[in-house]
């Protein structure tokens, strides 16, 4: 087979997994505490790899095929902390592509078998070697290195193309409030944060502008960057909360387009997730948390001021992967977590 009937090939049959896929729903959750602020949960749980990074993988794929840089029988190799090589992984596995997945040290054991179940091998290092790690691999292999921190917020076509932000738009449409007063997203790669913000922009000459607020969990450097404007900021410690925060700046973190940014402790963020889940009957994971304490921050604000409107958010993933870690009551008791008490509080204040 040529090169470009291989590559013709290639993007056909990412093209129709893509036709195959319904829009992933828009929750509205019930919050009696806020009369006047409706919220909204976009939930790419749904997706068929089961996280919010099943799009970005697919838009990586295209990039990477349309310019050039992956050739038939080429091992794909990726630095991720799960759910983005899960992705990239079941893309692989239907283009015949080897798949190699640099992951942290303690990544959810649930999601490295996710990986495997679709044909990938995870390489485990520590969180701050990750991305040089998967670089040398790919050259020692011939092979790509898909490098979603630095293309996540170019892969994506933030005008529209049923990208994540028009779909939140297309949903609101007929709600009480349909234009968002807030979007909430967490940054892992930047990628998604980056699309909304540009996406929001773009629409403001004609409607009601909207803004976006990012939360960033502890041990990560972005809420810091957008504080201060340096980009040279490190620490020596990965993110507790899989899939969300890094230790260092990365290319694809687009902090001009951000409206506001929150820093969540990991606490915080655990026990929102076990809250959410209550009031859902479902588990979700702890990036989903981490926004969700980020909306009843926007909405508190908000009530405080005497104003109506909607907020969305996302279900980044769900809970199942993290039946051995976030939702493991002894897991947390180890870990020095005070969820349970934090549940309680949450409880009382919100119903």
């Amino acid at each position: 087979m040529s090169q470009n009937h291989w590559l013709a090939n290639a993007i056909r049959i990412i093209e129709a997994d893509y036709n195959r896929s319904a829009d992933t729903h828009l929750i509205k959750l019930d919050m009696p505490a806020f009369p006047d602020i409706d919220i909204y949960l976009k939930d790419e749980s749904t997706h068929p790899t089961g996280s919010l990074k099943h799009r970005l993988a697919r838009s990586l794929f295209l990039y990477a095929l349309c310019n050039g840089w992956i050739k038939e029988g080429m091992p794909i190799i990726e630095a991720s902390s799960g759910s983005t090589a899960i992705s990239e992984a079941y893309f692989a596995r239907l283009l015949g592509l080897p798949f190699i997945a640099v992951v942290p040290v303690g990544t959810a054991p649930k999601k490295m078998a996710q990986i495997s179940f679709y044909g990938g091998q995870c390489y485990q290092v520590a969180a701050t070697d990750l991305c040089q790690a998967a670089a040398d691999m790919a050259k020692e292999m011939n092979g790509h290195f898909m490098d979603q921190f630095t293309y996540a917020e170019r892969a994506t076509d933030w005008r529209g193309n049923n990208n994540i932000a028009e779909s939140i738009f297309t949903q609101m449409n007929v709600e009480r409030f349909s234009k968002p007063s807030w979007i909430v997203v967490s940054a892992g790669t930047g990628g998604t944060s980056a699309t909304i913000g540009r996406y929001l922009r773009h629409q403001q000459w004609w409607q009601q502008p909207s803004q976006l607020c990012v939360v960033d969990p502890e041990n990560s450097v972005f809420y810091d960057y957008y504080q201060s404007g340096d980009a040279s900021l490190t620490i020596q410690q990965g993110s507790r909360i899989e899939g969300i925060g890094r230790p260092r700046v990365e290319p694809s973190f687009e902090a001009a387009v951000i409206d506001k940014m929150l820093k969540v402790e990991d606490n915080e963020s655990l026990a929102a997730a076990h809250f959410l889940s209550a009031k859902l009957g479902r588990l979700v994971g702890g990036s989903t948390g981490t926004n969700f304490v980020g909306v009843l921050a926007l909405a508190e604000e908000m009530q405080q001021r005497g104003e109506q409107g909607s907020i969305v958010t996302l279900i980044c993933d769900g809970g199942d992967r993290y039946q051995e870690s976030y939702f493991d009551h002894d897991w947390l008791r180890e870990k020095g977590y005070e969820v349970p008490e934090r549940v309680a509080s949450m409880q009382s204040i919100y119903g």
